[in-house]
């Protein structure tokens, strides 16, 4: 069982830091609020997804799960007003879900838990650097990035204490490099990785609202983001695996 209501702009970004990567998904219910932790089809990202009970205008909720149509729910969200109430309420059998807002109702048919994969298991990684910078800093080097290349390495020196972003094309290049002020280090190492750029283009999108994204760099390893919304009641996560070439 759920019913509940949300502002709009907090219903818009939770339903884009999952679509970033994802189709559909099992989202968990209880009474502490939802959360949901899925890959993409070729295992090569990740994203993890927790949004309290109080995120919410109201909210009632018993334990239970939901097989969402990602893209069912984004193809409604331009009708969506930025100053809307959204209102969500599971009918007695679990497989409609009403989503009003701003006049309009849609009921839409949820998915079968059993035909969706299973949650992965988060991995516990060891990675040397972990620092904070702007999320808005982030996504403008992505865009940028993505003009000359489909990939990006992403590198940490512990000795300058810089974070470079490179994009090498066939015929062009761009490099952002961020020290100073622009990045806070939790823990400075050396680390390099390589990334395709078509999913860090995507998180991107949603990482650009977040004042500080936490980012993990390891050698070789999968990257790790992280950072809050809705106030700090909502927490998005995003796992990619490195994009390993031949030398």
């Amino acid at each position: 069982m759920l019913k509940a209501t949300i502002q709009a702009e907090i219903f818009r970004e939770t339903i884009d830091a999952v679509s970033a990567l994802v189709n559909e998904c099992r989202l968990h219910v209880d009474e502490k609020g939802i959360r949901t932790i899925t890959v993409d089809t070729s295992n090569v990202a990740m994203v993890s997804l927790e949004l309290e009970a109080s995120a919410f205008e109201t909210y009632t909720a018993e334990p239970c799960e939901i097989g969402l149509d990602i893209e069912k729910i984004r193809s409604m969200m331009a009708m969506i007003g930025k100053s809307d109430v959204v209102s969500l309420e599971l009918d007695d059998t679990g497989k409609k879900l009403k989503i009003s807002f701003g006049g309009y109702e849609y009921s839409i048919t949820l998915l079968d838990t059993k035909t969706i994969r299973k949650d992965p298991n988060a991995p516990n990684l060891n990675l040397p650097a972990t620092f904070e910078i702007p999320g808005a800093m982030f996504n403008d080097a992505i865009k940028a990035s993505n003009m000359v290349s489909d990939k990006i390495l992403l590198s940490v020196s512990a000795e300058t204490k810089v974070f470079t972003m490179n994009a090498d094309g066939d015929s062009d290049r761009i490099k952002r490099e961020l020290a100073g002020d622009d990045i806070h280090y939790i823990t400075c190492a050396d680390a390099k990785s390589l990334f395709s750029l078509d999913y860090l283009k995507d998180m991107g999108k949603a990482i650009s609202r977040a004042d500080k994204v936490q980012i993990r760099l390891g050698n070789d390893h999968p990257v790790q983001f992280s950072f809050v919304y809705a106030d700090g009641k909502g927490k998005i996560g995003y796992l990619l695996a490195p994009r390993i070439e031949a030398d």
